[in-house]
């Protein structure tokens, strides 16, 4: 019998995903201290600034990372800094559309801006530092640009609860995170040799893969990503209130961090050592892995609650568990095979596959918002979830047959 195709990683990439692992379990924790200490009226503000930021920051990077790592055949202090003032130039461009977005939120303009401003800045510098860090750093210090953030997060707001202030202890936790992982990125601008962790990547590896898309076409990819995920806060927002944001989104955040750490951990080491397999076998071990995970961590939901770990005040909760549960499930499915598309010459059908499973998922979105008599949060929530998990898997099903013709 064939042995596992898993054991085959090598222990660099095995190494890097234990970090990335541990990066987002630090993330999780913040995610469940908000839940035992703060208000879902707390988290449910916290999250409308904090996803605004998001959307201006993915907006601005422009899928930048992954073109970093892709294209590893370029030197990666220049691109690095290439990558970071592009970044900083659409940033500015964007800027009616964080204004857009917080008149839709009803939030307090100038104070709002101010953050949205200061945590994307800080969170977009973060990421660009992951992906170069990937391809130039020791493996500590990828380690430590990944694990630090989540960890000083959680711990600031610990402190500031144990201190029972009352500022706003999240929007300063999460920048003070971000800025520590902002600093791996100050040695792109130094162009000394590194301790690479990709020094076995040949000639031949390296042009096997490529993002050779327009920028038109990551933009509207982009776009459409971060307009979704700013639409879903703003919507249960104004549809729903406060709590009911706060009760989705909490959620959302623990259960969204396992497809995210699966493209973290895997995907993107792929694609930084321009390594390819030419079956599924690992692509399909680590997909079931993370649903496991995502069912563990509804269990674990539940247990909180039944055993009175977690407030009364979120019972709520219990109406998004199943139907968010299913979409992160679909979600793991796709982040395990994400890589493939830029090591077949896949990647612009790629990117109009994830623009059209956007906007369905933003029919599903609006469509109660089309009638008169309100929905049902339930049902609405049912309705995004379904078309949300039918639409990744066959995103993920598309991804399985490709093949690389380089």
């Amino acid at each position: 019998m064939r042995r596992f195709q898993l054991l085959s990683i090598s222990n660099t990439s095995k190494t890097i995903a234990i970090t990335s692992l541990l990066s987002f379990s630090m993330q999780i924790v913040f995610a469940l201290l908000m839940l035992h200490w703060f208000t879902p009226k707390e988290v449910g503000e916290f999250s409308v600034i904090s996803q605004i930021a998001f959307f201006w920051m993915t907006l601005a990077l422009a899928q930048a990372p992954l073109t970093f790592l892709a294209n590893i055949q370029h030197p990666p202090q220049q691109a690095a800094r290439k990558a970071w003032y592009s970044t900083l130039l659409r940033g500015v461009c964007f800027m009616p559309f964080v204004a857009l977005a917080l008149w839709l939120s009803h939030v307090n303009l100038l104070p709002a801006f101010a953050w949205i401003l200061i945590i994307a800045f800080f969170q977009m510098t973060w990421l660009l530092a992951q992906s170069f860090l990937l391809r130039t750093g020791s493996t500590l210090q990828h380690a430590l640009v990944r694990i630090l953030p989540p960890m000083a997060a959680a711990f600031f707001a610990m402190l500031g609860t144990w201190l029972a202030w009352d500022g706003p202890t999240l929007l300063i936790s999460a920048m003070l995170g971000y800025a520590i992982g902002a600093w791996g990125l100050t040695s792109a601008w130094h162009d000394t040799p590194s301790h690479s962790i990709n020094t076995k990547i040949d000639a031949t590896s390296a042009i096997q893969q490529a993002d050779n898309r327009g920028s038109m076409l990551r933009m509207s990819h982009t776009l459409t990503d971060a307009l979704l995920a700013t639409a879903i806060v703003i919507v249960w927002q104004r549809c729903y209130g406060a709590e009911e944001t706060g009760w989705m989104t909490a959620l959302l955040r623990v259960l969204g961090f396992v497809p995210s750490v699966l493209h973290m951990a895997w995907a993107q080491v792929k694609l930084s050592r321009g390594t390819e397999h030419p079956d599924n076998s690992q692509e399909w071990i680590l997909a079931i892995v993370g649903c496991c995970v995502v069912l563990s961590l509804i269990a674990f939901c539940h247990l909180g609650l039944y055993r009175s770990w977690l407030s009364q005040h979120w019972l709520g909760v219990l109406n998004y568990v199943w139907p968010l549960a299913a979409w992160q499930s679909a979600a793991c499915v796709c982040a395990a095979f994400s890589h493939r598309p830029f090591q077949t010459n896949s990647e612009t059908k790629y990117s109009w596959a994830c623009i059209g499973t956007a906007m369905l998922q933003s029919l599903a979105l609006l469509a109660p918002l089309t009638f008169t008599e309100s929905w049902d949060v339930a049902a609405h929530v049912q309705l995004f979830a379904a078309t949300s998990t039918v639409g990744l898997f066959t995103l993920a099903f598309w991804m399985t047959t490709l093949r690389s013709d380089r």
